[in-house]
């Protein structure tokens, strides 16, 4: 009979799966408490780190409907739940590992696709979703400029062609009287 504790356990992990845009598999061992809470913090808001058994996790992604992790689960084993943007949680976790190497990062699951520990150091090399769309709305207003200008030159053409018209011809009417007075 299944320990209430225990499936209680199981039964938040697959809410936090279900719940998460990314979920990443980590290695702690050798970290200290006041380690685990600085990399907390440094995850933010954006996702929740939590240490699991790995029983109650495979439990809980075969609930949650995940696959691909079982050859993640071995040893200690800690999941950082991302609920805000991925790519600010696996940078987080990326540095993380380079000044603590304690912190192992295995792999992760995005969309119901399992992640490589490649690709999930691939994910925290992209550039922010607000990055990506700052320079979106930059080409995009520099591509508007451009249309401007290229459909505001021919009325400008015209207006300078006009003026210069206009100066030939009061150049020409004030040499007209000059010539008949001599």
């Amino acid at each position: 009979m299944a320990r209430p504790d225990k499936v209680a356990a199981v039964a938040e992990i697959a809410d936090r799966f279900r719940g998460a845009s990314a979920s990443v598999i980590t290695e702690y061992r050798g970290l200290t408490v006041s380690q685990l809470s600085e990399l907390r913090r440094a995850l933010g808001d954006s996702a929740t780190y939590r240490v699991a058994k790995n029983t109650l996790v495979k439990r809980a992604a075969a609930d949650a409907g995940v696959d691909g992790l079982d050859q993640l689960l071995v040893g200690p084993t800690a999941i950082a739940f991302v609920t805000g943007e991925p790519v600010d949680a696996a940078k987080a976790l990326r540095n993380f590992a380079k000044d603590n190497k304690g912190l192992v990062i295995r792999g992760g699951v995005m969309d119901g696709r399992p992640l490589s520990t490649d690709e999930v150091n691939k994910l925290a090399d992209l550039e922010s979703r607000e990055v990506l769309l700052a320079k979106l709305a930059g080409a995009m207003k520099a591509k508007t400029s451009q249309a401007a200008a290229l459909f505001n030159a021919p009325a400008s053409q015209v207006a300078r062609l006009a003026q210069a018209l206009a100066d030939k011809r009061a150049s020409e009417g004030a040499d007209a009287p000059a010539e008949a007075a001599e």
